[in-house]
């Protein structure tokens, strides 16, 4: 089984002294209470993992309950500290005040419980961790996952990664693409945009968000004003009611909107948002009619998918090394992608059958200056070559 190197962290925190709680964020679907398991199979500590899926959400009496059986096994077993582990904990109303005041409590009383908070809702996480225990928590967080982890565990070769991205669940339905269409659109897609972004926001149209999810889809890797999205979408409002949706679906991890990388912040935020999913995954879930061979032996739509899959990559190296990511063009010049750390800049351009190259990244390495610029795919890096590189040596 693979082991994530978020096993190492929490293992590592989880033996240091009592001093925060730590919350394991991320999308859904990427094995986050799988890893809290093994973590918790390897440590000496006592552990209680509790899931409060079924718990009835006005039950305000539950997680306390819960606190004070781990209290009483531990002064029964004469244990020195234990673990407590809350799983889909979100689901329970108020649930942020809860932990916070048994949190405080042992804090108050010296009782040395260590405390992990995972589930299925980033966004909803996000909001209780915000509200209520601001100063108490860590966030470890968990991407999507990356080509090395999808060959250890299943053998998949690059042009799969590619094609169907990095959801593990979603693996054993490769073979059978309506299937594993029906997988991602009910299992991942669906309970991310009802569960988490309706349930956390007040959407004042929740048709019109998810019309925003499919284009974003559809058009991932391409450049798309939001007046022409208002033209393309129906009772669309207005640019703002845009704006704010797809950030909603940035949190959640599903789609962006990548700014234009310029030095001016103003210009920053008025750019046209190029738009880029996660996780390649949500890309051909949503392509309907496509499957993995019309892609793959089609030049021009491959390098399109192959685009999507770099810019999926570095969304999530981005977050990883505290990155910002943009992409850059002017008239018909671009760079696909530039991330950028404090004042390091890393131009990256991906070669692939979809357009002819330009003199872009040229004209930004003059321009700008970046201390480093990539060329990944076609005759240039090879793809397993940069998805299996360490790009924290370049920035």
């Amino acid at each position: 089984m693979v082991e994530r190197k978020q096993n190492t962290i929490l293992l590592a925190r989880l033996a240091e002294p009592r001093k925060t709680i730590q919350v394991i964020a991320g999308p859904r679907q990427v094995g986050k209470t799988t890893m809290v398991k093994q973590v918790l199979q390897q440590c000496a500590t006592p552990a209680f993992m509790y899931n409060a899926d079924a718990v009835s959400a006005d039950n305000t009496s539950w997680i306390a309950e819960r606190w004070a059986e781990v209290r009483s096994q531990m002064a029964f077993n004469n244990y020195g500290e234990a673990i407590l582990v809350f799983d889909e904990i979100h689901k329970i109303d108020n649930w942020s005040e809860q932990v916070k005041r048994e949190w405080d409590n042992d804090t108050f009383r010296d009782t040395n419980i260590k405390v992990v908070l995972l589930g299925s809702s980033r966004l909803l996480l996000k909001r209780g961790l915000t509200e209520s225990l601001a100063g108490r928590f860590e966030i470890i967080s968990m991407g999507h996952w990356s080509f090395a982890e999808m060959h250890e565990a299943f053998g998949w070769n690059i042009n799969q990664y590619v094609y169907f991205g990095g959801y593990p669940g979603s693996a054993t339905y490769i073979e059978n693409e309506t299937r594993w269409r029906r997988y991602m659109r009910e299992a991942i897609i669906s309970p991310a945009i009802e569960k988490d972004v309706l349930q956390t926001s007040f959407i004042y149209k929740p048709a019109l968000l998810n019309q925003l999810f499919h284009i974003g889809c559809a058009y991932s890797g391409e450049l798309l004003s939001y007046n022409k999205m208002l033209g393309m979408l129906q009772d669309a409002g207005n640019a703002g009611t845009l704006v704010s949706y797809l950030q909603l679906l940035s949190d959640s991890k599903l789609l962006v909107g990548l700014q234009k990388y310029a030095v001016d912040q103003a210009r920053k935020y008025k750019s046209i948002p190029k738009l880029q999913v996660y996780n390649n995954a949500l890309l051909s879930a949503m392509s309907d009619g496509m499957t993995y061979q019309k892609a793959f032996t089609n030049p021009a739509l491959w390098g399109r998918w192959v685009e999507s899959a770099v810019g999926c990559y570095l969304l999530d190296k981005a977050e990883e090394l505290e990155c910002a990511l943009y992409y850059w063009r002017e008239n018909d010049d671009e760079v696909d992608f530039v991330l950028t750390r404090a004042d390091k800049i890393l131009a990256i351009e991906v070669k692939s059958g979809r357009r002819q190259q330009n003199k872009g990244m040229a004209i930004f390495k003059e321009k700008y200056h970046p201390q480093f610029s990539l060329v990944v795919g076609g005759d240039a890096m090879p793809l397993e070559t940069f998805f299996t590189g360490d790009l924290s040596r370049l920035l």
